[in-house]
């Protein structure tokens, strides 16, 4: 039980045992899970109870989903790209075709708000377009339709201000047709759930 740790920091612990644990435990992550989408082919859309339980089935701790576009937060013991394969293996399987996920720690979601570079602007109107691996150097050179929008790279994310809104934009960002967006209310929420998995 992580209770048993005491609020403390295991970060450098690698399934050491910790102290009146009693037993081994492998270290904790904080994760949060992002779909690409969340209408999963002929079943309509995934309920979050559904995105839920298929995190508890896959073994997640503290499982939590917040809005209904396919955002959980939980815990797991797990290294980045096995919780990705478990939960997109479940998801499949559910939906009968591949669902995409992008998985952050809590901390790397910390950060992805931390560096918004548009972080003046309104939150509803920025975004970030999550990736699975660091954007290319020249990812904007096949941006299109672009008017009044700004876009900025980040570490595995594109980051974007919408002044007008994204509903009525036409930009097309070929760098991001494998990703996922959440707007910077989400991120921050999000991150704020996970970090309260850290503890």
């Amino acid at each position: 039980d992580l209770a048993d740790y005491g609020g403390l920091d295991l970060s450098g612990v690698d399934g050491n045992l910790a102290p009146g644990s009693g037993g081994q435990m492998g270290k904790m992550t904080a994760y949060v899970a992002l779909l690409r989408a969340v209408n999963v082919g002929g079943t309509g859309k995934l309920p979050m109870t559904e995105l839920k339980a298929k995190c508890e089935a896959a073994g997640f701790l503290s499982a939590r989903t917040y809005i209904a576009s396919g955002n959980v937060v939980f815990q797991s013991p797990k290294t980045e790209a096995q919780v990705k394969a478990a939960l997109e293996a479940a998801l499949s399987a559910y939906a009968g075709k591949p669902v995409g996920v992008m998985v952050r720690t809590a901390a790397e979601m910390a950060a992805v708000l931390a560096q918004n570079p548009f972080s003046k602007m309104a939150g509803n109107r920025t975004v970030a377009f999550f990736l699975d691996a660091k954007p290319t150097a020249d990812a904007l050179k096949s941006v299109t339709n672009q008017t009044s929008e700004q876009l900025r790279l980040g570490v595995r994310e594109i980051y974007g201000y919408y002044p007008d809104g994204m509903g009525d934009s036409k930009l097309k960002i070929p760098a991001v047709k494998n990703g996922t967006a959440r707007n910077m209310n989400t991120v921050a929420k999000l991150a704020e759930m996970a970090g309260c998995l850290e503890t």
